[in-house]
């Protein structure tokens, strides 16, 4: 294999049990494996999560989730559909013995119609738009409407009640909290019309490190006995962004810790081998458009990876005289990109590491070099640079 993964179980773990005691005594955590568990497999990533103890899974679509259900095995927990569901979603969602996010009456048709042709339940958990204007719900006329059907229904269970938090990371922000007041609405709304959801749940990885809205959670479900539960997603994997919104006498942005950035472990490896070597002589050039000349003899690595593979272009060495600007790791130092990345190949700077050879491992991603690291390079967040990696998944102890 030209690259692949390593994915530590133990880390996984540790960070799951670190979320799960941050969010506080009696919270269920659901494990957010969706996009292949960002970019680590979701079939190795849920058995772990599974083997915690995460009271269900979290995936994006039917497909996704029929996977776990086949290739992994994992006929337990429930498996949670996030991103919606088409009509002909409906079927595979009763053979999967799947809990889809709804929001609206074409979503509850569709499953009260297989339901009823199977005469099976389907569980559900229902979405409130609180202010992301993407998925749900919103409380009020539109949610009156989808309750009047859920009530009316003989084979739709209600057992979530959930909303989505668009600010999360910010330290006690106002917008979170006009969220978590439009939830408390609708969840009256639901109890008035006569049904009672099993869990309630709006906090993601962020939402759990920030820490406010976990008080409002744990004592409105133990008011009105339901389950209250957690969302955890990136921060499983060892990533989650910065809490902002502290600023010290001069107005600048004040670093603030969280209830468990700290404890987080990257959980993902990404490696590949030396394929050759290559001596230059000042005044060579490296790749397309020359866009790196050797001012001194250089000893360079060429490595079998690169953007098809989700090694980003965007760590392409910079104009000199600062040209250095994306780097891998060669026995413990930096190696730095030379020229531009390109679709299957990437060259390195190894004369100072006389430890590469051809056949030598080499760290794109993990330990000296994290996924925080490639996000700077390319202007974007962590989540899109380990969803993006194409590489074959080897499960650690």
């Amino acid at each position: 294999m030209k690259s692949w993964t390593e994915i530590s179980a133990a880390r996984l773990r540790s960070n799951y049990l670190a979320l799960k005691a941050a969010a506080g005594e009696g919270v269920a955590a659901l494990g957010v494996i969706k996009a292949n568990a960002y970019g680590h497999d979701a079939v190795l990533c849920g058995r772990v999560l599974v083997e915690a103890g995460a009271a269900m899974l979290g995936v994006a679509d039917v497909e996704e989730a029929a996977r776990l259900r086949e290739e992994g095995g994992l006929t337990e927990p429930a498996i949670l559909i996030m991103s919606g569901i088409e009509a002909a979603d409906a079927r595979a969602v009763l053979a999967h013995r799947l809990t889809p996010i709804v929001w609206t009456a074409a979503q509850l048709s569709a499953l009260e119609e297989a339901a009823a042709a199977a005469k099976q339940p389907i569980s559900i958990h229902l979405e409130i738009d609180t202010g992301m204007a993407r998925q749900g719900a919103a409380p009020g006329a539109e949610l009156a409407a989808i309750l009047a059907q859920l009530t009316a229904s003989r084979w739709l269970v209600l057992e979530g009640l959930m909303t989505h938090l668009a600010n999360s990371q910010v330290e006690r922000g106002r917008f979170t909290a006009k969220q978590v007041a439009a939830f408390e609405a609708a969840l009256q709304q639901v109890l008035a019309a006569g049904l009672h959801p099993e869990y309630l749940h709006l906090a993601n990885s962020n939402a759990i490190d920030e820490g406010s809205t976990l008080r409002w959670l744990r004592e409105t479900c133990a008011q009105y006995g339901i389950q209250p539960m957690v969302r955890p997603g990136i921060a499983l994997y060892g990533y989650i962004l910065p809490i902002e919104n502290q600023r010290d006498e001069q107005g600048d942005e004040l670093p603030i810790e969280g209830a468990v950035a700290a404890k987080l472990q990257p959980v993902l490896t990404w490696k590949t081998r030396i394929m050759a070597l290559r001596e230059l002589t000042a005044g060579q050039h490296v790749g397309y458009n020359s866009s790196f000349t050797a001012h001194l003899p250089m000893r360079t690595a060429l490595l079998p990876i690169g953007y098809s593979d989700g090694f980003r272009r965007s760590a392409s060495s910079a104009a000199p005289p600062d040209w250095q600007r994306g780097w891998v790791m060669i026995a413990g130092r930096r190696a730095y990109v030379l020229g531009r990345v390109s679709m299957n190949l990437t060259v390195v700077d190894v004369t100072d590491i006389p430890e590469a050879i051809v056949g030598a491992e080499v760290t794109l991603l993990g330990e000296g070099v994290t996924a925080d690291d490639h996000a700077a390079w390319a202007g974007t967040i962590s989540y899109e640079i380990l969803c993006g990696i194409r590489a074959e998944h080897v499960l650690r102890a």
